[in-house]
């Protein structure tokens, strides 16, 4: 019995608890039925739900669970540094601090490799990372991790940007300190969006601690709605078109054709929006359930018709996060700033190391002087420059959060170069006026083939990849074969025409099922799960996908 006991709490690397196992609705379910006795005491609720997350993230990530808790620390003795100190060079030094303790984090864990190849090649060296958290670990209590492997830590982008803002909301005067450090804590590692968002903001949370437990009949049937929905985007939508032709083509697009490189693209875009739409769906969906309400992070992102209404719909929480925390901090649209600069040469010092050349930053330092220059002297051009710098700069800065990579970069920039197009686009646009449905039409089509372009880079694993992806496109594409191929994989472009369709139906039925579904009775909810449950089991692949978001 005890080695049962056990088996079940330590921690295991390939069976990490996943929204798409069963082992996590078995935790969900002992989580829920403990709450159910204790949710009318907010303090012992928040207490609780703060140590089981906890042991979420501990059994999802083994010992990195410490970081999170040395995250949590800092940023709570902080913030109360942050609001107690009268002087605002005082609060800025703490605010200072709580950054630099959060990026170190992320920086260390995240590109920790990438900057020792990146100063191995430069000087020639063969310098080895060092796990020094794992070593303090050995050294302090006992433990057996390895030091000289560094992995990454599942979620560490998304809760060093949510204890970001708290510290930063402090600052401004948004909030106040929590005065419990397990309040505090169970706010940061909240474990339905802990791993891949949304991202939660201080101020929208925070105060949900201290309201008391509803869960009205409405609230229970969306909450189910959207845990079911989320199931069948991920397991039936994205695993399957993924395990069974995406994957396949990506893993060396050389040996098939152009047009199935194209159609790989294509449906790519169905997976990653299925898989990580799924997650929050389903995160949204426990959440309600436990009587908090997280933001909305997706709203039908490929009915967008243009790049900036696609990042108004997609990943909403990172989108505004970069706007409120970066965007408009470095001046927004109205002119280029310190702060703006001070990310340029950040960007360029990132892009230099990932080069491995020191003729890159020349070249970019080069082309900064050339465009200054050229700003003096025709002032028009100035203006243009201030007010889109800011826009590139945070674009590129999202890119380089998923990632340090060439792939990265040329997928942040051509978002940010698309967003400045079309800031420019829509002054002489035939087609501007969107209550037209051909103008819209156009609209979404240009940006859902444009967005599905820029992918080419987001999912290759290699800047090669997407090379060969691209030149099978232009130059290998038989459309020939095109009957051949859609036969070849129908049951692929079946499911993928049916996502398409779900996801481009009109608003109004979209609220009208899940409306229906909200008010049918108990029993009919019953059913449905067994349904769903059932379904997914029939087309689960053989070895369960990780959400993609689990990597950044």
């Amino acid at each position: 019995m005890i080695e049962y006991i056990t088996n079940i709490l330590s921690y295991k690397e390939r069976e990490p608890l996943l929204f798409t196992n069963v082992s996590f609705w078995v935790f969900f379910a002992v989580v829920l039925t403990v709450f159910s006795f204790i949710y009318p005491k907010k303090s012992l609720r928040n207490g609780f739900l703060f140590l089981a997350s906890l042991f979420f993230y501990y059994k999802t990530s083994g010992f990195f669970f410490t970081i999170l808790l040395v995250s949590t620390l800092s940023d709570f003795l902080l913030g109360k540094q942050i609001f107690k100190s009268k002087n605002p060079l005082g609060k800025k030094l703490w605010l200072t601090l709580s950054i630099v303790i959060n990026l170190f984090i992320l920086v260390y864990f995240k590109y920790a490799y990438f900057f020792t190849d990146a100063f191995n090649e430069l000087l020639g060296t063969e310098v080895v990372p060092m796990n020094h958290f794992a070593y303090w670990s050995n050294s302090f209590f006992g433990s057996h991790f390895r030091v000289d492997k560094i992995l990454l830590p599942v979620g560490v982008s998304f809760f060093t940007f949510q204890t970001i803002s708290y510290s930063v909301d402090i600052y401004r005067g948004l909030i106040k300190p929590v005065k419990s450090l397990l309040d505090f804590g169970f706010f940061v590692s909240f474990f339905p969006q802990l791993v891949a968002g949304p991202i939660v903001r201080a101020s929208d949370f925070i105060p949900q601690l201290y309201k008391d437990y509803k869960l009205s009949k409405q609230a229970f049937g969306s909450a189910l709605f959207l845990i079911l929905n989320g199931l069948l985007k991920k397991m039936f939508l994205a695993d399957y078109i993924a395990v069974n032709f995406i994957d396949r083509i990506f893993a060396n697009p050389l040996s098939y054709t152009g047009t199935e490189n194209l159609l790989a693209l294509y449906g790519y875009s169905l997976q990653v929006y299925a898989d990580f739409s799924g997650y929050t769906d389903i995160a949204i969906g426990l959440a309600l359930l436990l009587g908090f309400q997280l933001p909305t992070n997706f709203n039908s992102p490929y009915k967008a018709s243009s790049v900036a209404g696609f990042w108004k719909r997609w990943h909403i929480s990172l989108s505004s996060w970069l706007k409120d925390y970066l965007y408009i901090p470095m001046g927004g649209n109205r002119s280029g700033s310190t702060f703006s600069y001070v990310s340029m040469a950040i960007i360029v010092f990132f892009v230099s190391l990932i080069a491995a050349n020191w003729w890159v930053p020349i070249g970019c330092i080069g082309t900064g002087f050339i465009l200054v220059g050229f700003g003096k002297v025709y002032s028009p051009f100035k203006n243009w420059l201030n007010t889109n710098i800011n826009l590139m700069m945070t674009m590129l800065i999202g890119g380089l959060w998923h990632g340090a990579s060439w792939n990265f970069v040329v997928w942040g920039g051509l978002n940010g170069l698309g967003l400045v197009v079309y800031k420019l686009w829509q002054k002489v646009s035939p087609w501007g006026d969107k209550t037209k449905w051909y103008n819209r039409f156009i609209g979404i089509f240009i940006t859902f083939n444009f967005i599905t372009f820029t992918r080419t880079w987001f999912r290759s694993d290699s800047f090669q990849t997407a090379s060969n992806v691209l030149n099978q496109i232009t130059t290998h594409l038989d459309l020939h074969r095109l009957p051949e191929i859609l036969w070849g994989y129908k049951n692929v472009f079946i499911v993928m025409l049916i996502g398409y369709i779900i996801h481009w139906l009109p608003t109004n039925i979209k609220t009208w099922y899940k409306v229906a579904f909200i008010q049918t009775h108990f029993s009919v909810k019953v059913i449905a799960c067994f349904i769903v449950s059932f379904f997914i089991y029939q087309v689960l692949t053989t070895e369960l996908q990780p959400f993609i978001y689990f990597a950044f």
